[in-house]
């Protein structure tokens, strides 16, 4: 009885760590409206994958290999101190969004729409825990509209000013979240790799508003995070009648900036098993330690770095014929 009273409460009590888990790779077509446009009706087609993020429970902390391909990842990882499941899963849902309407906008951008994107910031992507910002209360997807006062369009702008200061000296940060404006005192300190530069310790993102000439729909429901916004991109120029994937199955991952770049993301040994599991021939993979990662668990899929949208088309545009 002792026995299984105990196996009881492994298996039913959360831990403290989280699992990342793989799902399957799915269509992104079915997600994606474009005005005039319509969901590509011959083989292959964009594919995206997401990650499972769950508590583990004490049972699958202690045996954290009864998964297959699942890792092991300590709270602090997926939560920072001090922030909730809740809050988390908001901010997932913001970058989403963003990925959305970056992938949008560079899709109909390279298609020769005239697409408006107005700077409008930086917004924060993460900040390090117990540095300056964080002390401050600085929280990723807001975004910092000024530095002292002095407005804030750009990446460029937020470094420019920062480093106006000496190590040690406090900075106001003006700070746009979806509750409005407030003011932040940050007390800089030195960056470990250059001692006279000044840092808050955030890393940071242009934020952008974007205005398109046509209207895009993407509905992903529940699902957040920014790692999708290569995929998106890509499936807007099928839905135009573009036939970018040439008759494979293609998945693609990567968080998709304005100028089209593509920047790494996390759980690529889930996503890469994910897309294993749905028969896809060829991963479209963030280059460096990304697609590094994906070829450990790709299997028989053909993984290809990209740093670009561009890149990736011209990968695609160059793959041998589809029998």
């Amino acid at each position: 009885m002792l026995l299984a009273l105990a196996a009881a409460i492994l298996w039913i009590v959360p831990s403290n760590d989280y699992l990342f888990l793989p799902d399957t790779a799915r269509p992104v077509a079915p997600l994606v409206q474009v005005q005039g446009g319509k969901d590509p009706s011959g083989p292959g087609g964009v594919y995206y994958d997401a990650v499972i993020v769950r508590r583990a429970k004490l049972f699958e902390q202690l045996f954290h290999f009864v998964h297959k391909g699942e890792t092991l990842v300590p709270a602090k990882a997926v939560n920072p101190p001090g922030v909730s499941d809740s809050q988390v899963r908001t901010e997932n849902l913001r970058e989403m969004a963003r990925s959305q309407d970056i992938a949008a906008a560079v899709a109909l951008k390279y298609l020769g729409y005239k697409v408006k994107l107005e700077s409008e910031g930086a917004l924060v992507d993460d900040v390090l825990g117990g540095s300056p910002a964080a002390k401050a209360g600085v929280q990723p997807t807001e975004t910092i509209v000024s530095v002292d006062g002095k407005p804030v369009h750009n990446t460029s702008d937020l470094r420019r000013l920062i480093s106006g200061h000496k190590p040690g000296e406090t900075v106001r940060l003006g700070i746009r979240n979806s509750e409005g404006l407030r003011t932040a005192a940050v007390k800089t300190v030195a960056d470990p790799q250059n001692p006279k530069r000044p840092v808050i310790g955030v890393f940071v993102l242009q934020a952008t508003q974007v205005r398109l000439p046509v209207p895009v729909k993407i509905d992903t429901g529940s699902i957040g995070g920014p790692s999708a916004g290569l995929a998106f991109a890509l499936d807007v120029l099928e839905e135009l009648g573009h036939d970018v994937t040439r008759g494979y199955k293609v998945a693609a991952t990567g968080q998709i900036e304005p100028d089209g770049s593509v920047l790494p993301i996390g759980g690529v040994k889930q996503k890469t098993i994910g897309v294993r599991r749905a028969g896809v021939d060829v991963f479209l993979v963030p280059a460096g330690d990304n697609a590094k990662e994906a070829r450990k668990y790709a299997g028989p899929v053909k993984v290809i770095p990209v740093e670009s949208f561009r890149q990736a088309l011209r990968a695609l545009a160059t793959l041998p014929a589809k029998h």
